[in-house]
C-alpha cells in the first residue's frame, strides 16, 4: 500500500494540477476583468462619433419611450440607459420574454432615431466575456464560477507549498535556470498582489452566490424570488399583471418625477409590462458613493405616474454582499485606486501565465528524447491562450476602425474578428517548431498593437483618444520585450533543477 504524501508536498501537487486544469480559462478571465476596470473608456474609444455634449434627460426619456412604443408596445419589458455628457447617445433593450429575443439600439437623445454611431458591443463585450466567456449565460457563468473556486484552493494551496515565499519574493534568479527563473517570476508578481488576487477570487465567488447556492431564498420564499429581493433591499416590490391594456407610459413625465423624488436623474428606467394597466416604470439611480453596489429604486405606476414602491433599508447580510460586489468591480474607486486595480489585476493574469508556462518548463525532459502528447498539448494550449488572446484583443480593436461603419452586424463582426484572431494565432504557434512560437506568437501580438494606436490616427486622429493609444503602444512594447526575451528561453532549458516539492508535483 502505498504511504500517503506528506503535507506540504501534497499542497504542492493540489497546487500545480488545479492552477493546471483551469489555469487558461482564468488567464482570459484575468484578462478581460483587467479590462473592464476600463470598460466606459473603451466604449467610448469604440465610438468615436460620440463627443461630450450637454444632454437634457427628460427628453431623452420621452424620445426613447416614443421610439420603444413604436418598435414592441406590448413587451414584457423595456430598460433605458440614459445618456450622460460623456456618452450623449440614449440605449434601449426591448423583449417580448425573459427568454429573449433582445432587442438592442442607440438613439439620439434629442429626436428619438437611430444615432448615427458605429454599431459595437465596445467594452460591453469583454466585460461580459469575463464572467460568461461568450458562452450561453448561464453555461458560462457556471465555468466561471467553478475556475473561481479552483484558483480559491490554488493560492491557499500556494501559500501553504511556499514556505520562504515572502523571502523568494526579493530573489530573482533568471540567470541560473529556465525554471529557476519562471518560478521566481511567478512568485513576484504572486506575492506582491496577493491580497488583491485572494479578495478578487472571494468577491467574484460572493457574485455568483445566487448561482452556487439558489436554495436559501427558494426554501424560505417557496420560489418566489421577487419577493426575497424586495425583503433584501435589491428592487421594489412587484405587482402581477392586471391583463388588460393600460396608458402607456410617458417615461419623460416619470423621470421628470424621480428627478423631484430622488434629487438626481436616475441612470436608468425599466419599465415592466408597460402596456398592462398594472405595469411599472422603475427609475433605477446610481449607486452612492462607497462600497456597497446598492442601486436606489422607485417604481411608478405606468398611467398614473404615482409611486408604488421603493427600495428599503439593505439588511446586513445584503450590504455585505453588496460590498463584496462593489469591490470587485471597483465602481467607488478614483482614478489612481482604478489604476492600482488594474495593475494588481494584470499580475494576476501574468501569475496565471508563468505558472503554466513553469508547468511545463519544470516537466521538460533533461534528456534528448521527446517530451510526451500531454506536455505538448499543454505547450499547445499554453500559446494559444497566453499569445493568441492579446493578439485577439488588438484584433477586436482594430476591427473597430478599418471595418466599413455600414456593414451589417457589425458589432457581431467585431467579436467574430476577435475569435478568428485568436484562433489563428493558436494555430499558428501550434505548428511552428518549439523554439519559434512564443517569438512570434508574442511577436505577432506586439505588432498587431502597434498598430491600434496607428491606425487610429490615420481614421480618426482626435486628441481625446491619447492616452487609450499610449495604453496600447505600452502594451506593444511590454509584448514585444517579452518576445525579445522568449528567444533566450529555450537554449537554457537544461539548467539546474529545482525542489521537487517547489515547482513539480
Amino acid at each position: 500500500m502505498t504511504a500517503p504524501r506528506p503535507f506540504r508536498p501534497a499542497m504542492a501537487w493540489l497546487h500545480a494540477w488545479s492552477g493546471l486544469v483551469v489555469g487558461w480559462a482564468l488567464f482570459a478571465v484575468f484578462v478581460t476583468g483587467t479590462a473592464s476596470y476600463y470598460r466606459d473608456d473603451i466604449t467610448r474609444w469604440m465610438r468615436p462619433e460620440l463627443t461630450e455634449t450637454a444632454v437634457d434627460p427628460v427628453q431623452a426619456a420621452t424620445t426613447a419611450g416614443a421610439f420603444l412604443a413604436r418598435q414592441m408596445p406590448d413587451a414584457a419589458g423595456w430598460y433605458v440607459v440614459m445618456p450622460k455628457p460623456e456618452m450623449p447617445a440614449t440605449e434601449v433593450h426591448w423583449w417580448k420574454s425573459l427568454e429573449g429575443p433582445f432587442h438592442r439600439a442607440l438613439l439620439d437623445p434629442a429626436t428619438g432615431e437611430t444615432a448615427r454611431v458605429r454599431d459595437t458591443r465596445g467594452g460591453d463585450f469583454l466585460y461580459r466575456f469575463h464572467y460568461e466567456l461568450s458562452l450561453p449565460p448561464l453555461w458560462g457563468r457556471w465555468i466561471v464560477a467553478i475556475c473561481a473556486m479552483v484558483l480559491l484552493v490554488a493560492l491557499i494551496s500556494g501559500i501553504v507549498t511556499h514556505r520562504r515565499i515572502f523571502a523568494d519574493f526579493f530573489t530573482f534568479r533568471r540567470d541560473r535556470s529556465a525554471q529557476r527563473g519562471w518560478l521566481d517570476a511567478h512568485n513576484v508578481v504572486g506575492v506582491l498582489a496577493l491580497p488583491f488576487h485572494l479578495m478578487i477570487t472571494y468577491s467574484g465567488l460572493v457574485t455568483l452566490a445566487p448561482l452556487l447556492m439558489p436554495w436559501g431564498p427558494q426554501v424560505a420564499y417557496g420560489g418566489d424570488v421577487l419577493r426575497y429581493y424586495a425583503e433584501a433591499g435589491l428592487m421594489p416590490a412587484t405587482r402581477m399583471p392586471a391583463g388588460r391594456p393600460g396608458t402607456p407610459p410617458s417615461l419623460g413625465e416619470i423621470l421628470a418625477r424621480a428627478v423631484r423624488d430622488g434629487g438626481e436623474a436616475p441612470e436608468a428606467l425599466l419599465a415592466t409590462m408597460p402596456g398592462d394597466a398594472a405595469g411599472t416604470v422603475t427609475a433605477v439611480f446610481e449607486e452612492p458613493h462607497g462600497l456597497a453596489h446598492l442601486h436606489p429604486q422607485i417604481a411608478y405606476d405606468v398611467g398614473s405616474g404615482a409611486e408604488v414602491a421603493r427600495t428599503g433599508a439593505a439588511g446586513g447580510a445584503t450590504r455585505t454582499g453588496a460590498v463584496m460586489i462593489g469591490l470587485h468591480e471597483a465602481h467607488f474607486a478614483a482614478p489612481a485606486l482604478r489604476a492600482l486595480f488594474m495593475l494588481c489585476g494584470a499580475m494576476g493574469a501574468a501569475t496565471v501565465a508563468t505558472g503554466l508556462v513553469l508547468w511545463a518548463v519544470a516537466r521538460t525532459p533533461k534528456v534528448a528524447h521527446p517530451a510526451g502528447f500531454g506536455l505538448r498539448l499543454v505547450r499547445i494550449l499554453n500559446l494559444g491562450a497566453i499569445a493568441g488572446l492579446p493578439t485577439a484583443l488588438a484584433a477586436y480593436f482594430l476591427a473597430n476602425r478599418l471595418l466599413p461603419l455600414g456593414l451589417a452586424e457589425r458589432a457581431a463582426w467585431e467579436t467574430r474578428t476577435f475569435f478568428a484572431a485568436w484562433a489563428l494565432t493558436a494555430l499558428l504557434c501550434a505548428l511552428l517548431p518549439r523554439t519559434r512560437g512564443w517569438p512570434v506568437g508574442l511577436g505577432l501580438a506586439a505588432a498587431a498593437f502597434a498598430v491600434v494606436p496607428v491606425a487610429d490616427a490615420v481614421l480618426v486622429g482626435e486628441a481625446r483618444f491619447l492616452g487609450f493609444d499610449l495604453a496600447m503602444a505600452l502594451l506593444a512594447l511590454l509584448l514585444a520585450l517579452g518576445a525579445r526575451l522568449s528567444l533566450r528561453v529555450p537554449g537554457r532549458l537544461r539548467g539546474a533543477s529545482i525542489p521537487e516539492g517547489t515547482a513539480r508535483a
